[in-house]
């Protein structure tokens, strides 16, 4: 493998930052993780160095990263990828360096792990070696073959990776989801919970199966106690198990084609004739009965990143079927699923859920309550595979009949949206932004320096959320779900001249609607609430009813202005 080779790899998106013909296509032997100022008596030559840049601040002098370069070039290293986290960037004296000492130097963005980096070094080594006809191998020559025609016959995996590692003695031995899902473990590997497999991805007994893969979709072939296989052999596994996933992803793409189909049958102005439908769910491996939730998703708006996202958390519900596809009136990056009961013939194509792991259906089978709770809970776990891009998800209410899909579409829809605002369910308030003042003593929400009672309590993960219609029980939480510019628009017109929030006297008036609201129209309570006398509430009130034209003595005009405000 060459330094050009790894410009070439998507799934990394290294940036060149200096180099030319000579440097890029030198040989990569190896690759080396070092911090040290002077790491050279620890490089062996035509190794490749990642550097997160720990060692190096902006106030050091440029002779600092002369140093660190020219101990890199006295070493023969082959090429310098230097981490973005730490400076937000690459130091322009470094690379200087690395263009006077003749060293190619390539940045690597904050969301691409060094591991990742030395994953696909060694995978595509030995893919490099595997199609050279005297190359060495370490996995034996009837390991390889008996490995090839498992390949070609569509084995399981629980079989490949059994059969892989037979000839060390069948040592325990996982193939892990990006999630903590087990997909394939060998006879002596006992079960492993979600959460003890999520840890295990971390190990450094671990390596990634498909460096190319989404972070979604990833495979991990994990051995707790890997002392007597050479890491070249478990590459060499893991490359086994990369053709297969892929063999398995072919599957899967037919799969997520009829999916869309469907959804867009569901997806019409009228409902679809019922016996178009019936054919389009058995298509899919769905029965023609119900009941049925949708969920959609919003996520990474590049590849499949959102179905990947999504097919791996429906991989972890039990005893229930699903199709994954895109809508096309769908916003990019948006990847919608339909759950049901399975059809009696319907096989496991596209998934990789093996039989007799830890996800066997033999556990039960989920009900449309069990569904959103099982998602909710792995939510925090998927987001975490790609921290940079956050995951929203909307979840229906369940659907008795095919004839009901339509409006569950709908309702996922508008409860992504509701994700999507930024804002938790219950409080309408945006997690972190600042509140009315007063509001929080009357309307049951903290804010900072305030004395009121607690409220509901803030996302502590603002960032990504599933939200299922079933949470959407308050008028706040209904209107999130609202577009955010029909939301604003609907509290400029209610407010009127109040919505200009510029003006310090209209700031003013909206703080007392706000409280006198949220004390169900008591002007005593507002009054003492405010450290005001009772009638100045009743001159503010007087001013809002005047610029708004609404008579706050009917209980329509309260919920009018009370729906602006938690719109705005």
């Amino acid at each position: 493998m060459h330094v050009e080779d790894l410009l070439r790899l998507e799934s990394l998106d290294l940036t060149l930052l200096w180099g030319d013909g000579p440097q890029l296509t030198r040989e990569i032997s190896g690759v080396t993780a070092t911090d040290l100022e002077d790491p050279g008596r620890f490089l062996q030559h035509g190794e490749l160095v990642l550097s997160g840049l720990v060692w190096w601040a902006p106030a050091d002098d440029e002779a600092k990263a002369e140093r660190f370069v020219a101990a890199l070039h006295g070493a023969g290293a082959a090429a310098l990828l230097a981490g973005e986290e730490t400076h937000g960037g690459v130091p322009e004296v470094l690379v200087d360096a690395c263009r006077r000492h003749g060293i190619a130097i390539l940045s690597v963005p904050v969301r691409t792990s060094f591991r990742a980096v030395t994953d696909s070094v060694y995978l595509r080594q030995w893919g490099d070696l595997s199609r050279r006809p005297a190359a060495p191998y370490a996995l034996p020559e009837n390991v390889r073959a008996e490995l090839s025609r498992l390949l070609a016959d569509g084995t399981d995996p629980d079989t490949l990776l059994t059969r892989a590692v037979a000839h060390l003695g069948t040592p325990p031995a996982y193939v892990l989801s990006a999630t903590g899902r087990t997909i394939a473990r060998t006879p002596t590997a006992g079960p492993l919970s979600v959460r003890r497999a999520a840890e295990a991805l971390t190990a450094t007994t671990t390596l990634s199966v498909d460096p190319d893969a989404s972070p979604y979709g990833q495979w991990h072939l994990h051995l707790p106690d890997p002392g007597e296989a050479p890491p070249r052999m478990l590459h060499e596994i893991a490359e086994v198990l990369a053709q297969h996933r892929r063999t398995r992803l072919r599957a899967e793409t037919r799969s997520r084609a009829a999916a869309s189909d469907l959804l867009a049958l569901i997806d019409t102005p009228s409902n679809p004739a019922p016996a178009p439908l019936r054919r389009a769910l058995q298509g899919c491996g769905l029965a023609d009965q119900g009941p049925y939730t949708v969920i959609t998703v919003h996520g990474p708006a590049d590849d499949d990143g959102a179905l990947d996202a999504l097919t791996e958390a429906l991989r972890h519900l039990t005893g229930c079927g699903f199709a994954v596809g895109s809508l096309p009136t769908g916003e990019p990056g948006e990847a919608t699923a339909l759950i049901g009961a399975r059809t009696p013939t319907a096989t496991d194509t596209g998934t990789d859920t093996a039989t007799g792991t830890a996800t066997d259906t033999a556990a039960g089978t989920d009900t449309p309550t069990d569904t959103i709770a099982t998602l909710k809970n792995l939510w925090v776990t998927l987001q975490s595979r790609s921290a940079n891009v956050p995951l929203h998800a909307g979840v229906s209410t369940p659907a008795a009949t095919p004839q009901d899909l339509k409006g569950a579409l709908t309702q996922a829809r508008y409860a992504l949206t509701a994700a999507r605002s930024g804002k938790t369910p219950g409080t309408g308030h945006t997690p972190g932004a600042r509140h009315t003042p007063g509001a929080g003593q009357a309307g049951g929400t903290r804010q900072a320096g305030g004395t009121g009672e607690a409220g509901a309590a803030e996302d502590p993960s603002p960032a990504a959320r599933i939200t299922a219609i079933e949470d959407l029980t308050t008028l706040d939480a209904l209107l999130t779900g609202i577009p955010a510019d029909v939301r604003t628009a609907f509290g400029i017109h209610a407010l009127g001249p109040l919505a200009d929030d510029t003006n310090p006297s209209y700031r003013m008036l909206l703080e007392t609607l706000d409280v006198f609201l949220a004390h169900n129209g008591s002007w005593a309570r507002t009054a003492e609430a405010l450290h005001l006398h009772v009638n100045t509430v009743h001159y503010r009130i007087q001013r809002v009813e005047i610029l708004t034209g609404r008579d706050l003595a009917r209980l329509d005009h309260k919920l009018d202005l009370k729906a602006a405000l938690l719109c705005r």
